[in-house]
């Protein structure tokens, strides 16, 4: 939101009480006054409350897929059998990781229901040999899977989420009262033209002899 916009709202609002009783009041002034009211109170109350509910429930669903996929997915040794033909180096490194870079590898693991795999597969040490070991994650039929998402990524993503939703609403409701004000000048300008239309003829005369 632009600072301007926002002391545009502050005035109409507050000068909702000053056009009350004014003589010179139009009914545009009115309504601008009330629409920027309501649109204060919604972005001052109803944005954060929109942010806080969308992250809440984002967050809730995040944390049951981190609870499943920590259920689902398993961190198992797998044993390095040769160097694969083509690009041994992966493009991709553990986030956690202190090595530069890993390596793919042909590699022999048993999975969590007792069958034994051979495949292809990343996160192998870089200087690793024939024989070593090295974790994998892969799921219960043994199928190479990756690393589950922790709570701390998933709050962040929840986090995320609900201040987009708070700005979001924001400029929903910011869009939607400059489009109403943007009617309600149009307006203005119609029935000044009405009016000046009616007394343009007369203008002037009052008072002239005739």
């Amino acid at each position: 939101m632009d600072v301007d916009g926002g002391a545009g709202r502050v005035r109409a609002a507050v000068g909702l009480w000053r056009w009350r009783r004014n003589p010179l009041r139009r009914t545009t002034d009115l309504v601008e006054a009330w629409v920027s009211l309501v649109a204060l109170v919604l972005i001052v109350l109803a944005a954060p409350a929109t942010g806080w509910s969308t992250g809440a429930r984002v967050e809730e669903t995040l944390h049951r897929a981190v609870r499943v996929q920590h259920e689902q997915r398993h961190h198992i040794a797998a044993v390095v059998v040769r160097s694969p033909r083509g690009p041994a180096l992966s493009p991709h490194s553990d986030a956690g990781s202190e090595q530069p870079s890993r390596r793919r590898v042909v590699a022999d693991w048993t999975a969590p229901d007792g069958s034994r795999h051979t495949g292809t597969v990343s996160g192998a040490p870089r200087a690793s040999e024939t024989g070593d070991r090295f974790r994998v994650w892969t799921d219960t039929q043994g199928r190479i899977v990756s690393r589950p998402m922790d709570r701390a990524t998933a709050t962040t993503h929840a986090a995320l989420a609900g201040f987009a939703s708070a700005a979001a609403t924001a400029v929903l409701v910011e869009v939607a009262r400059r489009l109403i004000v943007r009617r309600l000048v149009h307006r203005r300008y119609v029935q000044l033209d009405r009016a000046w239309a009616a007394a343009g003829p007369d203008w002037g005369r009052t008072g002239a002899g005739g």
